[in-house]
């Protein structure tokens, strides 16, 4: 009978349109819906929103924060940027460069900052240099696709330092615009 009337008082409770939560309730509220929050995160006290990257090559991106909520899709790229928008306890709602988000758990995630090479705007779909000093006239290290993701060592807000894995070769090591990477905001300086 306790439990009962319990349940009806909660019921009742969200069911009432001038609900308001507590402070600490409402955060956590909003973070576990995936509303919208800036600043401050209620977990790790960093900025929000925030890149990251992936950890390991096999990360589930999940509908809620915990592993009750079913799988939206399974990253399978180690050292992928991501941008975390939210937190709740143990879990991040992160964003991916297509704008697809969800939860993962935050073991998941590194502090290493990475980014993904942007395809060209308009018509000409050319590969981005990645030159060997931040200057237009340097000489070209490598021309990079979209879609490459390479590690961001400094930014200072109009150029970054990014060092690229190619295939064919060793690590390559350039400067490329930074409107030319998502993971990294405008203006950003990253040291």
């Amino acid at each position: 009978m306790r439990l009962a009337r319990l349940f009806f008082v909660g019921a009742a409770l969200l069911a009432s349109p001038t609900l308001t939560l507590p402070a600490s309730i409402g955060t956590a509220w909003a973070a576990a819906s995936g509303g919208p929050e800036s600043g401050i995160g209620p977990v790790t006290k960093l900025p929000l929103p925030r890149y990251a990257s992936l950890k390991t090559d096999r990360v589930n991106l999940r509908e809620g924060p915990s592993k009750d909520h079913r799988t939206l899709w399974v990253f399978q790229r180690a050292g992928m940027p991501v941008e975390i928008v939210a937190e709740f306890e143990t879990w991040r709602r992160i964003r991916d460069s297509e704008g697809t988000e969800g939860w993962v758990l935050h073991s998941l995630l590194s502090g290493r900052r990475t980014a993904i090479v942007t395809a060209s705007k308009g018509a000409d779909k050319a590969a981005i240099p990645l030159r060997a000093r931040a200057d237009d006239g340097a000489e070209d290290e490598a021309r990079l696709e979209a879609g490459v993701i390479g590690s961001v060592k400094t930014c200072t807000g109009l150029w970054c330092r990014l060092v690229v894995a190619l295939p064919s070769k060793h690590d390559v090591d350039g400067y490329i615009h930074q409107d030319r990477l998502w993971g990294v905001y405008p203006n950003e300086k990253v040291d």
